[in-house]
């Protein structure tokens, strides 16, 4: 019956609103784990239709979900597609998981807004996004062979005021996203991430860059 439930939550993940996972390590050959160490970042593209890459897990940056022992499962699943709204990214998915996410727009918005030199849809805003303490900076000045200069990126604050379960975003290609991913019940767990779409086949894929800050 438990898994009739959450095959229900799943593919509700794929056509409605949102959902609630409940995160599993399912036992792997030679007593490995099924999520491996941590990866810093990498390309991915989540799939609405399939049942193991409709989910991606930051952890190790691969799919989120599992066939174990002709079982599926979900295994670490961090950031989805769902084709509600038009198709849209969802992250807090997993139980007892909150979670933000920040429409930072283009490139070239970034750019224009924040005053850093940078080509025409060039990378150095992705790039230059990382954390210092409690906050998001992102590059103001390139000093060449001096010491960059760095402001605090405004729209990071969300990251921290706008915590819910289920947090969401419509999908827009080329655009830059932070997401945040706190537990309810343990409280040293974080990540922040940030995230590009740089593909979307709308009702079928979004292939996204990502990186932990």
């Amino acid at each position: 019956m438990k898994k009739i439930l959450v095959s229900i939550v799943l593919l509700l993940a794929g056509f409605g609103g949102p959902q609630l996972l409940r995160a599993q390590t399912p036992a792997m050959p030679d007593d490995k784990q099924a999520v491996q160490p941590k990866r810093r970042g990498g390309i991915f593209t989540i799939y609405a239709m399939d049942p193991l890459a409709r989910t991606l897990c930051f952890t190790d940056g691969k799919e989120g979900m599992a066939f174990v022992s002709n079982k599926w499962e979900n295994r670490c699943s961090d950031l989805s597609y769902t084709l509600a709204g038009g198709g849209s990214l969802v992250t807090g998915i997993e139980l007892n998981r909150q979670a933000a996410i920040v429409d930072l727009g283009t490139a070239n918005d970034l750019r224009g807004q924040y005053g850093y030199e940078d080509a025409e849809n060039g990378g150095v805003g992705f790039a230059s996004l990382r954390l210092e303490g409690d906050k998001v900076t992102i590059l103001q000045d390139d000093n060449g062979k001096f010491k960059a200069s760095w402001q605090t990126l405004k729209e990071g604050s969300k990251l921290f005021t706008e915590i819910k379960s289920s947090a969401n975003a419509p999908i827009q290609l080329g655009h830059i996203y932070l997401v945040r991913i706190v537990d309810s019940k343990d409280k040293s767990f974080q990540q922040i991430v940030k995230v590009m779409v740089i593909a979307y086949r709308p009702e079928e894929a979004v292939t996204v860059r990502w990186e932990l800050l």
